[in-house]
């Protein structure tokens, strides 16, 4: 959870919104999806779920938080926050409770 200047220099730790929005979301869920479609393993145990649907199959992962993806934030005054999503749904879970999908 950097956040860092238009010139890569890492400027704090401070996460300006603590959650991730619905359109990192489905920018993660899709992405995740294609590369499931694409034959990539899944990371997690996929015969329990009800469904084996690629979206079903990336909605759990990003639930569980063990996808590897890094979501780059840019901000009104130029600055990019890079924040692991790992990081991003844990912190969901502890504000919010329940990771919403």
């Amino acid at each position: 959870m950097c956040q860092t200047s238009s010139g890569g220099k890492v400027t704090g730790v401070r996460v300006w919104l603590p959650r991730l929005t619905r359109f990192e979301k489905a920018r993660i869920i899709g992405a995740r999806a294609l590369q499931l479609a694409m034959g990539a393993r899944p990371l997690i145990d996929i015969g329990k779920l009800p469904s084996r649907d690629f979206i079903a199959i990336a909605k759990e992962e990003l639930r569980r938080g063990v996808l590897p993806f890094t979501i780059v934030r840019r901000l009104p005054n130029g600055t990019r926050e890079l924040i692991p999503v790992p990081k991003l749904i844990e912190a969901e879970r502890t504000l919010f409770g329940e990771v919403e999908l």
